[in-house]
């Protein structure tokens, strides 16, 4: 039977795929289409979720800093539309509940500001998939986004202590102990190589922190995000990133298809849900109306509310405590699963074009930016550059160097990471904080003297975007990308790339050149030997 799981998973992930929507909306419907056909639940699926849950907050959090939650824009940004979307939320179901005969609507004002705030909660799991696949965790609109669902996860701890009644221990305050640590922690990673024990650190720090959590009566998934952030600024954490990555993700697909199997809807509960939905553009109205007026820049306020515009698994938990305490009728939680799921279809498929939506839309958007904003869009702008380097990872690096060597500073990089402009500052390198897939940045740029753009970004769908943005701002240069796989390349190429180099091809390429520069210094000894 467990055969048939994985092959009904993989046939909506896979058409799913093909139509150009996220495989996890497929898993979202296989889960639902197996409850419906009357199959029950695999044993160990809810610990393939858990799992899954748990390794996607450690790795979120090796890409968290301190700084990132601490920030005023993410303070304001978390606390103002938890408090606006459950005011919003019970002031119209307590209404309805007045005006109309419906059963569902007989609740009173306390539970309706419990389902408020429960909705009023943006999905870590969805939100982190979605910057993860694009490639920009790491961007200012990123860090904004996962810095409010990080203080979200800490009111979700301070709700199910409250509803609960369970107190953590007070032995939870010794977890302060962590911070001691983080040195011996990071070099447990550096002692670990890049083989199989550097995965297997990783679990055992996830499923650690996790665990020692939980012995305090504390959420464990909070644990493992704390432990992640211990480790973010370490030398290592990027690859140990990338290689609990399709662990991750493949536990993850339990996470989905345990949702399809809450419950099933019933044309009432389909109704209410399809209602609830009308709550994600409202959300989204809240979240960019405050984040402008925090003084965040109308793309960033907008591109962050696009992400945070979904509803969050932590409704299902609210819903089922209120179900079970006798608060709210059952109704309810097969409703709030089926509006999560469309939420999750919803922003998945909205947030995939959200910088062209900008784009098309920036001179609207644009006039509800505060007077105050900054909109500073490149800090240090590359006025002499010929040639552009996106992307200022690994390749973009080498690439950059080897540019330097011979046209000094008419090349410049460009990253939307500012701890890694921080470090290439430090080794002197004509580089700029920048996002290249913002339009307002490439309008001021001096195109006309750029003669090439180098794409070396991870994310197909990224490189598309910044040739997207490129040909928007009638950009008349050649334009170079990189890809990992010949699809991919061709991908490029119709987007409107010049040329597309393979990364593979290219190194084995670069490592043959290099190594015939040996041949010829042997045959210049042989010559010298015998003269």
């Amino acid at each position: 039977m467990d055969f048939y799981w994985i092959l009904i998973t993989f046939v909506f992930g896979f058409g799913l795929k093909q139509i150009g929507l996220p495989p996890m909306i497929g898993y979202l419907i296989a889960g639902f289409a197996m409850n419906a056909y009357g199959l029950t639940p695999i044993s160990n699926l809810e610990t393939f979720a858990n799992l899954g849950i748990t390794l996607l907050l450690f790795t979120i959090g090796l890409k968290v800093r301190i700084k990132d939650i601490t920030d005023t824009v993410v303070l304001g940004g978390s606390i103002l539309p938890i408090l606006l979307i459950t005011l919003i939320v019970t002031a119209g179901t307590t209404a309805l509940g007045v005006i109309s005969a419906i059963n569902l609507f007989d609740v009173n004002w306390k539970t309706a500001a419990l389902i408020g705030f429960a909705l009023s909660f943006s999905s870590t799991v969805c939100v982190a998939k979605m910057l993860e696949e694009t490639g920009e965790l790491k961007t200012r609109h990123g860090k904004v986004s996962i810095g409010i669902l990080v203080i979200q996860d800490f009111a979700a701890v301070i709700f199910l202590v409250a509803a609960l009644g369970v107190l953590p221990s007070i032995w939870a305050l010794s977890l302060i102990l962590l911070l001691p640590l983080k040195p011996y922690l990071g070099r447990l990673l550096e002692k670990s190589g890049h083989g199989e024990l550097l995965p297997l650190v990783g679990f055992c720090l996830a499923f650690g922190g996790y665990e020692l959590f939980y012995a305090f009566n504390l959420k464990g998934d909070l644990g493992a995000l704390l432990v992640g952030m211990l480790l973010s600024s370490n030398a290592k954490s990027n690859e140990l990133y990338k290689s609990l990555m399709h662990f991750k993700d493949i536990f993850l697909i339990g996470f989905f298809l345990s949702i399809g199997f809450t419950a099933l809807p019933t044309l009432e509960t389909l109704s209410l849900a399809l209602a609830l939905t009308i709550l994600i553009p409202i959300k989204f109205g809240i979240f960019f109306f405050i984040l402008v007026k925090l003084k965040l820049r109308a793309r960033t306020s907008f591109l962050t509310a696009m992400a945070l515009m979904n509803f969050s698994e932590f409704g299902l938990i609210v819903a089922k405590i209120c179900v079970d305490k006798a608060w709210l009728n059952s109704d309810w939680l097969v409703a709030i699963a089926m509006a999560v799921t469309l939420s999750f279809v919803i922003s998945s498929f909205v947030f995939k074009h959200a910088h062209l939506y900008f784009s098309r839309y920036k001179d609207t958007l644009l006039k509800f930016e505060s007077a105050e904003t900054v909109n500073n869009t490149c800090p240090n702008m590359p006025t002499s550059a010929e040639v552009l380097v996106i992307g200022m990872g690994r390749v973009g690096s080498g690439s950059y160097d080897a540019l330097a060597h011979q046209i000094g500073d008419k090349v410049w990089g460009i990253d939307a990471d500012s701890d890694r402009i921080e470090k290439h500052k430090i080794h002197h390198r004509n580089v700029a904080l920048a996002d290249a897939e913002d339009i307002e940045f490439w309008q001021q740029v001096n195109l006309a003297q750029v003669k090439l753009v180098m794409i070396a970004l991870p994310a197909l769908a990224d490189m598309k975007n910044v040739i997207a943005q490129l040909k928007l701002s009638h950009y008349q240069g050649r334009i170079a990308a990189i890809s990992q796989y010949a699809d991919e390349g061709e991908i490029l190429l119709k987007a409107g790339a010049d040329t597309v180099f393979n990364y593979h091809k290219e190194i084995g390429a670069g490592f043959a050149k290099e190594s015939m520069n040996l041949l010829g210094t042997v045959e210049a000894d042989k010559v010298a030997a015998y003269s």
